[in-house]
């Protein structure tokens, strides 16, 4: 059996943490493993790796926040993997990752608001189209992101972000204070 190397990027449903298992087949255990990340808008990171297992990484392992300090949120966009194993550097791959637990969590608040107000059914029905093409966007982006089309997932990911936010500033003209 050859040694073939994969990555599954797992959710975590926790803005603060990543969770990244390894998916490999190996012909002899690996020495060591490495995973080299590099999050949107930060340096890459070289970060230990447990061969076989889930590993979960947060700020603080990713280099975005300071060691000690409050870990923050991990941004959304697209995340660039190295996986490579010792003796086999050269069987290093490659992956690109859309993670959007951020937006993800601002389309839910959205979607609960929705569903909690009282809006005429006319207007109701028009947001849950208009929360439909957002949704359709973000996975979009996820795509994208999985298919190694770096830009158009980031523009799709624009795009569902703005259009999110013009939903939730226009909503229906509810209160969503209707259960006080």
């Amino acid at each position: 059996m050859a040694t073939t190397l994969d990555l599954l990027v797992l959710p975590t449903y926790n803005k603060n943490t990543l969770g990244v298992n390894d998916a490999s087949t190996y012909a002899s255990a690996p020495a060591s493993a490495s995973l080299v990340v590099t999050p949107p808008g930060f340096d890459a990171v070289t970060l230990s790796f447990t061969a076989s297992e889930l590993n979960v990484f947060d700020s603080e392992d990713l280099e975005i926040s300071d060691a000690g300090e409050t870990l923050v949120a991990l941004p959304d966009g697209v995340y660039k993997m190295v996986y490579s194993i010792i003796p086999e550097a050269a069987d290093a791959i490659t992956k690109y990752v859309m993670r959007i637990e951020q937006i993800q969590e601002k389309f839910d608040a959205a979607f609960m608001k929705l569903d909690m107000m009282e809006c005429d059914g006319a207007i109701k029905t028009q947001s849950k189209i208009d929360l439909m093409s957002i949704y359709f966007f973000i996975q979009g982006a996820v795509s994208a992101a999985n298919n190694c089309a770096i830009t158009e997932s980031n523009k799709l990911y624009t795009s569902a972000n703005n259009m999110l936010t013009y939903f939730i500033r226009n909503n229906c003209g509810c209160t969503g204070v209707n259960y006080l």
